[in-house]
C-alpha cells in the first residue's frame, strides 16, 4: 500500500484528505502547530495550550464518525462568555489538560472521530512564527500574519520564535513516505510554518518521496500579494529544498461573481506561467475548482461560519487527478 502524507493545515489541508480517505491509501497528514487567530489564540493566552485549530480540522477530514460528532467539531458559539469559540478546539484543549501527553490527546480524539489515517502535529513545542516584509516591518504571530491585508512588499523571510525540534514521528513519515503532498492552503501561515521546524527541512531533502505541489487557486493579501504560478513555486521550492516533483494547477472556470468578492480584496486567480524553461518538473493542469460559493450563508453543516475565504478545490475532483499521479 503506497504510503501518502500531506503537510499543511487549514482549509486546503482538509480538502485534500477529505478526498483522499476513501481510496485505502496509507494517508498521513502533518500538521502546522502555529496558528494563534481567532479561537486558538485565545485558548493558547488563556490555558496555555497547544494550538488546536488545524489539528481539529485534519482530524475532521479524515473523521469516518457519525454525522453529529463532525458538526459538534465545527459548530462556533457565538455568545455568551464562549463567544467565537469552537466546540472541537474546547474539545482538545480539554482532552490536553487531562492528558499525559500530547500523544495521548490524538488517539483520545482519533478514537472518538473514528479517523482513517494517522494525524501527526509538525512539533510538541510551543511556537510563534514571524515574518519580515521587504519593506522592512516585523510582524509575529500568525494571526497577525494572516490578517495583515494592507502589507503591499513581499515576505523577505519566515522564521518561528522560539525555533523548535520537529516531532520524531513527523520525521519518520516524510522519510518513510512514497508521496508527499504540499498544499494548497496560505503559503506562509499554513504550509512554510511546519517546513520551518528542525528536522523537517532536512528530512525532506533526504527523503525518496515524490513530492506533489497543488498551486493555489488565489492569491493571497499581504502574503503572496501578485504572485504568479513562478512566484509560489520559487518560495516553496526555497522552504522545502528541493523542487517539486509534479505542479497541480487549476484550468476550471471560476464564477464571476466570486473573482469580483476576491478583487474587492485586492486578491487575484493565480496566473499559470510554467513551462519547459523555468520548471522541469510535470505541471498537471486540470479542473479542480469547486464552483461553489463557501459561506456561512450556504448552510454547509462542514463550513465553519468564520472562513475567509469563499472559494475551494473540489475534494474529488483534486483526488481524482492525485490518485492517478499516485497508482
Amino acid at each position: 500500500m503506497k504510503k501518502i502524507t500531506v503537510i499543511g493545515g487549514g482549509t486546503g489541508t482538509f480538502v485534500v484528505l477529505s478526498g483522499l480517505k476513501n481510496y485505502g491509501l496509507d494517508l498521513g497528514v502533518i500538521v502546522s502547530m502555529m496558528d494563534s487567530g481567532g479561537s486558538t489564540g485565545r485558548l493558547r493566552d488563556q490555558l496555555g495550550v497547544l494550538p488546536p485549530g488545524d489539528l481539529r480540522q485534519a482530524l475532521l477530514a479524515l473523521s469516518d464518525a457519525p454525522i453529529l460528532w463532525r458538526r459538534l467539531f465545527l459548530y462556533r458559539f457565538q455568545n455568551g462568555d464562549l463567544d467565537g469559540h469552537n466546540f472541537g478546539n474546547l474539545f482538545l484543549s480539554a482532552l490536553e489538560k487531562v492528558s499525559k501527553n500530547y500523544e495521548e490527546v490524538i488517539k483520545s480524539a482519533s478514537y472518538v472521530l473514528k479517523t482513517k489515517g494517522t494525524v501527526i502535529p509538525v512539533t510538541f513545542e510551543k511556537t510563534h512564527l514571524a515574518v519580515e516584509y521587504q519593506s522592512g516591518e516585523i510582524v509575529k504571530r500568525e494571526g497577525n500574519i494572516d490578517t495583515n491585508y494592507n502589507e503591499k512588499s513581499r515576505i523577505k523571510r519566515e522564521y518561528l520564535e522560539p525555533q523548535v525540534k520537529a516531532n520524531p514521528q513527523a520525521v519518520s513519515r516524510v522519510l518513510e513516505s512514497d508521496y508527499i503532498i504540499i498544499g494548497p492552503g496560505d503559503l506562509y501561515t499554513s504550509i512554510v510554518p511546519t517546513l520551518l521546524v528542525d528536522g523537517m527541512k532536512e528530512a525532506l531533502i533526504k527523503t525518496k518521496a515524490k513530492l506533489i505541489y497543488i498551486l493555489n487557486l488565489m492569491t493571497k493579501s499581504g502574503q503572496t500579494t501578485n504572485y504568479k504560478a513562478t512566484d509560489h513555486l520559487k518560495d516553496i521550492s526555497s522552504y522545502f529544498g528541493k523542487i517539486p516533483h509534479f505542479v497541480i494547477v487549476n484550468n476550471g472556470q471560476i464564477p464571476k461573481d466570486i473573482i469580483e468578492w476576491y478583487k474587492r480584496e485586492d486578491e487575484h486567480v493565480v496566473q499559470n506561467d510554467l513551462d519547459s524553461s523555468n520548471y522541469k518538473g510535470k505541471v498537471i493542469v486540470n479542473d479542480v475548482v469547486d464552483r461553489n460559493k463557501f459561506d456561512k450563508s450556504e448552510g454547509d453543516k462542514f463550513v465553519d461560519p468564520l472562513v475567509r475565504s469563499i472559494l475551494r478545490h473540489n475534494s474529488k475532483k483534486l483526488a481524482g487527478v492525485l490518485v492517478k499521479i499516485i497508482t
